[in-house]
């Protein structure tokens, strides 16, 4: 029987073999712990990160306002780092809860995936 990380873990690797992130079109990441979210968007060609945000140092607020604060930080700094289109990564995770209102965010802060 598989553990919930190795499964977790299978599923990344399947749909990492489908999406990759270009200078034009980078790659959004998102990585879920039991206290934090953390997103990166990624150029795979030159294997750069272009854009970071985290929830850290956003702890007296629930969790899924946490992800959508971080969502609207990362839209923020994308666009001003001229990057108007992603693809989202949602790295084995299922698009629910946090994932879902990270996404949500960066597309209300003007990004398109």
């Amino acid at each position: 029987m598989k553990t919930k990380i190795e499964r977790r873990i299978k599923i990344k690797y399947r749909i990492r073999k489908k999406v990759s992130g270009t200078a034009e079109r980078p790659r959004m990441s998102v990585f879920r712990s039991n206290k934090q979210i953390y997103v990166q968007v990624i150029d795979d060609t030159k294997g750069k990160t272009l854009v970071a945000a985290s929830s850290r140092g956003l702890d007296a607020m629930p969790k899924k306002e946490q992800a959508a604060k971080v969502g609207e930080l990362v839209a923020k700094k994308a666009l001003e780092a001229g990057i108007t289109t992603v693809v989202f990564d949602r790295n084995g995770y299922l698009y629910h809860g946090r994932v879902k209102e990270l996404a949500d965010a960066a597309r209300n802060g003007g990004l398109k995936f």
